[in-house]
């Protein structure tokens, strides 16, 4: 029988940087804006893992304590659904209490072997895997381990820019590879980035642009804006928190081996 177990991967960063110009200058400096996991989209897709009956294990770069990006806990980032809001952080500081949220696993502390009871891996978005999933070569080791088996990889908004990690991983020839160079995948839109821009006045690092350019077959539209969901191999994306829902469904049912 597969393990009943998943992996929730999440940045350690409390912000994220935003190249802003400098005055009169024609420089620009870099500032840090407040950031970490999208509480929908951890929130929603947990909550379906853990009826389904899976238990999670929480893991991040170094194992610091996440936070909440503050946008995620505002009440319009739940269109004033209060109720909702209050079950979702319900659900993390149960995950305090139980789960060991506030002390997530190192990566380095996973072991190979370790990889090999989990049945599926889940990052949310939130800007924070801008600072520190894309360029964690522990983190890539561990994506290729569930890349190579074929299991169940659920990924939403920013979290699809932590598969770039997965060229840090040397092959037999030397050289990294992007394990998802030709899958479709969906993820935050330039074109959503752009409208973050003019509001937070400066420049993003762009998910959408940046997986392309690694070999990404990148689907991107009004259907996805929408909380379309996009599903290729063993992996399920989605773009924003309008597809956490969706998501969360479409990766338990990949896990029990009905999609």
């Amino acid at each position: 029988m597969a393990p009943k177990k998943v992996l929730i991967i999440l940045s350690d960063a409390h912000s994220f940087p935003i190249e802003k110009p400098a005055g009169n200058s024609t420089e620009s400096q870099e500032v840090q804006q407040p950031s970490g996991f999208f509480l929908m989209e951890l929130a929603k897709p947990l909550t379906q893992l853990l009826e389904s009956g899976y238990e999670v294990t929480f893991a991040s770069p170094k194992g610091q304590k996440p936070v909440p990006d503050p946008n995620s806990e505002s009440l319009l980032a739940f269109a004033g659904n209060f109720y909702e809001r209050r079950r979702e952080n319900a659900l993390i500081e149960r995950m305090k209490r139980e789960n060991g949220f506030d002390s997530p696993r190192p990566f380095r502390t996973i072991s190979d072997e370790e990889l090999n009871s989990f049945a599926g891996v889940f990052i949310p978005g939130g800007h924070a895997p801008l600072q520190d999933l894309g360029d964690d070569p522990e983190l890539g080791r561990i994506l290729n381990h569930f890349h190579k088996q074929k299991k169940p990889t659920a990924a939403i908004c920013h979290g699809p820019y932590a598969f770039l990690s997965t060229k840090l991983v040397a092959t037999p020839n030397g050289e990294g590879e992007f394990a998802y160079k030709g899958y479709k995948l969906t993820s935050w839109s330039d074109a959503e980035e752009n409208v973050m821009e003019t509001i937070l006045g400066g420049e993003i690092k762009k998910v959408e642009a940046t997986l392309r350019d690694s070999g990404a077959n990148m689907v991107e539209g009004a259907r996805e804006k929408l909380g379309y969901i996009t599903v290729d191999r063993e992996v399920v994306t989605g773009g924003n928190p309008l597809a956490a829902d969706d998501l969360g469904k479409q990766f338990v049912k990949m896990l029990a081996g009905e999609a």
